[in-house]
């Protein structure tokens, strides 16, 4: 690599010298796996940077006196920055080149994790978990777009699910290494804030692993669009290719009602997503009386069993639906709002095979509709030019709910107790399931 010639920050134009027929689809086949399997990498460590603190609440909350409404703020407030940010970002992205904003994204956000476990101040760790939510921003909208140029639209629901696992590999992953931390800070062997610093060297080495790996979009190394080469045109397609980025944006993203749809739609399955997630830790370690060890290692089921629940719901959208994704999300979120219940009344000591089977349920279903809403469902009522705002406009509604996961399931907990918060959780599965069958017409190409 010439590391004289640093990448622009900006989106790489076509490049003049066009890819010979004869090695098209060998360059494809090469660039497609490469692409998939670094930014699958890269997001995944994304979550090492980011999931780190929640298996480490009950810790953290010992060390520094924080009380349950005070650790609603400091995810709230994560969530806020980083629900504007993934907005931001998202209209960055569409012209931005891939490779260097989701590698500059990682990197910012590791060196944060490098001493912000030494802060002694609730405020300052405020603080910096919310910077570190703006860095973490960054992650998701270059890989909406290098899922949309990469891979066409009858493939795109199981790629993208199978991309989207990363998410959920890094919760599990770093549910595992927090953990181990635990285990060691109990023998005396390491201080508790390596769950910080441990994470941001990793953050940090695969930050340049990024940088080296991906690549912008397929015409900036010379090879045709997708979906010429696919023969797969889009539900949506780009009319006037002159449009401005604002009118694009006005007419493809804030007029699109089923843009604003499916964003409601997430916004109430991160209300599920958190609450049940986040939650789980407090609500199995004060509630159930299941010891912080075992209750790190139970808060790894959910996204466990969220890699195969993701993976199955797309492949079985592009099996059966042909990429529409309305009929899979009823099914998981039905099954979801059951499971939601059971893991309350059922959750406890004397449960611990039923504790682990609903969570690992909930972890299964929930990963489904999320993936499947927030990003492929996305991509199927919009054009692909607008991709990466369309999908920083849902993500910014889901971390409206992530938010209202915090301060607010906080203090609905608080108030009305566990049964109350699970109970919210259950009816936002209800409210997500109408929603996403509001927008089945348009799924099938039907305005």
């Amino acid at each position: 690599m010439n590391f004289t010639k640093f990448p622009p920050l900006v989106q790489v134009p076509p490049s003049k010298d066009k890819t010979p027929k004869h090695l098209i689809s060998k360059k494809y086949k090469h660039w497609r796996w490469r692409m998939f399997i670094g930014m699958y990498l890269g997001y995944t460590i994304f979550y090492f940077t980011r999931k780190n603190i929640s298996p480490a609440l009950p810790l953290i909350s010992e060390k520094l006196d924080i009380d349950l409404i005070q650790l609603g703020i400091l995810s709230s407030v994560f969530y806020v920055v980083y629900g504007i940010g993934k907005f931001v970002s998202g209209l960055l992205a569409d012209r931005a080149n891939i490779r260097m904003f989701m590698a500059i994204g990682l990197f910012l956000a590791s060196i944060i994790h490098l001493f912000i476990g030494f802060l002694d101040s609730l405020y300052l760790i405020v603080f910096f978990w919310g910077l570190n939510g703006a860095f973490q921003s960054m992650g998701f909208p270059p890989i909406a777009k290098g899922l949309v140029h990469w891979f066409s639209p009858r493939e795109r629901a199981t790629k993208w699910t199978v991309l989207s696992s990363s998410h959920t590999a890094g919760t599990f992953g770093v549910g595992l290494l927090v953990a181990g931390i635990i285990n060691l800070y109990n023998k005396g062997i390491v201080g508790w804030e390596a769950v910080f610093y441990v994470p941001g060297i990793i953050g940090c080495l695969t930050a340049i692993f990024l940088f080296i790996a991906l690549r912008d979009r397929p015409v900036s190394l010379g090879l045709p669009e997708i979906e010429d080469h696919r023969r797969d045109r889009p539900v949506v397609e780009l009319i006037e290719k002159s449009k401005s980025h604002w009118k694009l944006l006005k007419t493809h993203i804030f007029t699109n009602k089923f843009i604003w749809l499916l964003s409601l739609a997430n916004m109430f399955i991160y209300i599920i997503r958190f609450g049940t997630l986040d939650w789980a830790t407090i609500f199995l370690y004060d509630i159930k009386g299941i010891d912080q060890v075992k209750v790190a290692i139970f808060w790894t089921l959910m996204p466990l069993a969220g890699i195969p629940g993701g993976i199955v719901a797309g492949y079985l959208a592009d099996k059966f639906w042909n990429g529409r994704c309305v009929p899979i999300n009823v099914i998981y979120l039905v099954l979801l709002t059951f499971s939601i219940m059971g893991f309350y009344f059922y959750s406890g000591s004397n449960n611990i095979i039923l504790t682990g089977v609903f969570l690992l349920l909930i972890g299964f279903l929930i990963d489904g509709p999320q993936n499947l809403i927030s990003g492929v469902q996305t991509s199927r009522v919009t054009v692909k030019e607008a991709i990466s705002a369309a999908c920083g406009m849902t993500g910014l509604f889901g971390y409206v709910g992530a938010t209202l996961s915090g301060v607010g399931l906080a203090y609905i907990t608080a108030s009305f107790g566990w049964m109350a918060m699970y109970g919210v959780c259950a009816l936002s599965s209800i409210l997500c399931l109408i929603l996403v069958l509001m927008t089945y017409k348009k799924e099938k190409g039907h305005s």
